[in-house]
Parts: structure tokens; C-alpha cells; sequence
């Protein structure tokens, strides 16, 4: 576990120190700025820092463990590699205090992702990504962290509805992104599931500079309205056909080097939970940051 962790570090050090000069902006389609979102991941390529994302929520009892609750830290790193292209690592720290009981803490199973961008549409602000997660069972802290791995292949999309007619202005601002994934289990008894989710985004900075400035003052001028919707389906063992999920209505802060991040996770059915919890992000913006060692692939340019 700690050789894996280790390794991994190690590698997102090597992916910082290999980098080139050129630089090329984070999440942007021609003037759509698609902000990275919480809960559903956004379809861009690129480099990126979530640090910290925490969450908070409340788990019922099963009728074997007590209710508890739970605080989650954690971080994501991408770095693009070849021009489109990037890889991702990321974990996070969980505390759980119980109603009845000692606490139980430690790192959860190191994630991986790879992700490439294979359509652009700048005129119809179509972004469209395919990709793979993998998470590496046994990896994290055992009293918190499951044994299992398993593979996700995924499809990432994006859209802005930018290229609406003018008598239309106030929808132009709204966008779309999404996720369509496969999760397969390659050890251990949890069920495969099919994970679909999707982000809808009002950008008041796109209204203001590329719609209409209405006059909007800051900080409301910068913020970004959204909902997400998270949903898993299970299609084997005693998971089949179960759909569980959260919806997560929020908003998006930007700055010119930072975006902060605030959702409500509220459960679709009992089955999803009983509570409403809550979770804040910071994107920290590294290639505007530091734009001689991020914003760009390690090989290759962007054309």
C-alpha cells in the first residue's frame, strides 16, 4: 500500500518537473468557459488541481454497524501528457465517528484516470472525451477502504448553448456536461454498475461577457449556478437494477487562479441515504498559476 502510494506520488512529481513552456488555457471551448463541477467529472484533457474537496454526511444504521458520520478529504491531480491527453491520480481521507463505537479513519483506495479529448466543435461548443478509471483495491487503510479494484471505462461530454438564436439570449448562458461509465468489478464480490451522470451549468460570467452584461455585480458576476445529478445502476448480485444516486444543486465562485465549489448531496431514495450532506472543493487553477510548468502537454504542443 504505501509502495503504491509512494509510486504514485513519485510520478505526478516526474509529470511536474518534465513540463514545456507553451501554455494553453484550462476548460475553455472558443469563449466557454466550462468550470470543472463536484460530484460528475468535466470532459476536459488537461491540467488541474482539486485541493481540498470535503465532504460531510450522515450514514444510517444497517442493522450491523451504528449510524455514523462521516467527514471525507481529499485531492485529484491531472496532468496532460500528450497533446488531449492526461493522466490522473487522486484519493481521499476518511473519518467516520459512530454513534456507539471507536472512530475509524485512513486513505481510501488510490483512483487513476486516463482521459483523451476526440472532438471539438468551437462553433457549437461541443467537447466530446473518452477514458478510463481504475481504482487499485487493497491500496488504502483496511478499516476503511474496500479490497476491491475494478476498471471504468468512460464517455465524457460537454455542451454550451452558446450558438442559440439571439431571441433566445437568456438560454445561451446554459451548458451541459456529463459522464456515461461502465464500472467492472476485477476483484471481489461488489456488483458491476453502469454510472451515468450529468451537470447543468447557468454561467452568469458567459452571460456578462459574451451574451448581454446586465449590470450583475461582483461576487455575482462570477459565480455559476449548477446542478448535478450522480447516479449508479447495479447489474449483477443483489445490486441488479438498483439505482442509487444523489442530486446536488450548488454554486461555482471563479477567480483568475482559483474556483470554489459549494453542493448540497441530496439522496434520490432511502436507498441512497436519509440525510442531506454537503461538500466544498477548491480548483486550484496551476497553469495560470505557474503557466511555464502547467497549461500544456509534457510532449508535443496543442495545435
Amino acid at each position: 500500500m504505501k509502495l503504491a502510494r509512494t509510486l504514485a506520488l513519485c510520478a505526478g512529481g516526474c509529470a511536474i518537473l518534465l513540463g514545456s513552456a507553451r501554455a494553453s488555457a484550462h476548460g475553455f471551448l472558443g469563449g466557454r468557459f466550462f468550470p470543472p463541477t463536484i460530484a460528475t467529472d468535466d470532459p476536459f484533457a488537461v491540467d488541474e488541481l482539486a485541493l481540498p474537496t470535503i465532504s460531510w454526511l450522515r450514514n444510517p444504521a444497517d442493522g450491523v454497524s451504528p449510524a455514523f458520520n462521516e467527514i471525507d478529504a481529499g485531492f485529484e491531480f491531472d496532468k496532460e501528457i500528450f497533446p488531449f491527453f492526461a493522466l490522473g491520480i487522486s484519493d481521499t481521507y476518511i473519518f467516520q465517528h459512530p454513534d456507539r463505537g471507536p472512530d475509524t479513519r485512513g486513505w481510501d483506495n488510490l483512483a487513476f484516470t486516463a482521459k483523451y479529448e476526440f472532438f471539438h466543435n468551437v462553433d457549437h461548443e461541443v467537447i466530446l472525451s473518452a477514458g478510463m478509471a481504475a481504482d487499485l483495491g487493497r491500496s488504502g487503510n483496511r478499516s476503511v477502504a474496500s479490497p476491491d479494484s475494478d476498471l471504468t471505462p468512460t464517455f465524457y461530454f460537454g455542451k454550451g448553448f452558446g450558438d442559440l438564436p439571439d431571441s433566445l439570449w437568456t438560454l445561451q448562458p446554459f451548458a451541459v456536461t456529463g459522464t456515461l461509465a461502465q464500472q467492472f468489478q476485477i476483484s471481489g464480490t461488489d456488483s458491476n454498475a453502469l454510472q451515468w451522470g450529468f451537470a447543468v451549468e447557468y454561467s452568469i460570467p458567459y452571460l456578462q461577457q459574451h451574451v448581454r452584461d446586465v449590470g450583475i455585480p461582483a461576487p455575482l458576476s462570477e459565480m455559476t449556478p449548477v446542478v448535478e445529478f450522480a447516479m449508479q445502476t447495479g447489474e449483477n448480485r443483489d445490486q441488479r437494477g438498483l439505482t442509487t444516486g444523489t442530486v446536488n444543486p450548488g454554486v461555482l465562485w471563479d477567480s483568475a487562479y482559483m474556483q470554489i465549489g459549494v453542493e448540497a448531496n441530496v439522496p434520490i431514495s432511502s436507498r441512497s441515504g436519509t440525510h442531506v450532506g454537503v461538500t466544498v472543493q477548491a480548483w486550484i487553477f496551476i497553469d495560470d498559476i505557474f503557466p511555464s510548468v502547467f497549461g500544456h502537454p509534457i510532449f508535443g504542443d496543442r495545435p
